[in-house]
């Protein structure tokens, strides 16, 4: 049986994974086995960050909530607010109250004395 020869799909997966890279520094933009594991390492950081980004926009939202509450009231805290939404039964999420907080805080303020700030 005749033998086949892989030069064609060879190149294009190098081209291909080389072209991933664009960009990269060193062989891991020019050498194929070194780009493959670049474009690895690339992949598990993305979907790991990508996990990480919603715990680092919840952490700005708390802190943005408190910053508004200390606006307010001294001694009333971030936990206690969230503690009264829960038991007045209040479906406003985290990310609302902090934009609410940054840019009105206003209707920020009447939210909070309605908790008991």
């Amino acid at each position: 049986m005749a033998r086949v020869k892989g030069g064609t799909m060879a190149a294009k997966s190098r081209r291909n994974t080389l072209a991933r890279t664009k960009g990269y520094r060193f062989a891991r933009s020019k050498k194929k086995r070194a780009a493959y594991e670049a474009i690895v390492h690339a992949g598990k950081y993305a979907f790991a960050h990508r996990k990480d980004k919603k715990n680092d926009f919840r952490k700005l939202w708390n802190v943005r909530i408190n910053a508004g509450l200390d606006m307010i009231s001294e001694t009333f805290s971030y936990s206690r607010l969230i503690a009264a939404l829960k038991k007045h039964n209040v479906a406003i999420n985290r990310k609302m109250l902090s934009t609410l907080a940054a840019e009105h805080p206003e209707t920020f303020a009447r939210i909070a004395k309605k908790m008991g700030a």
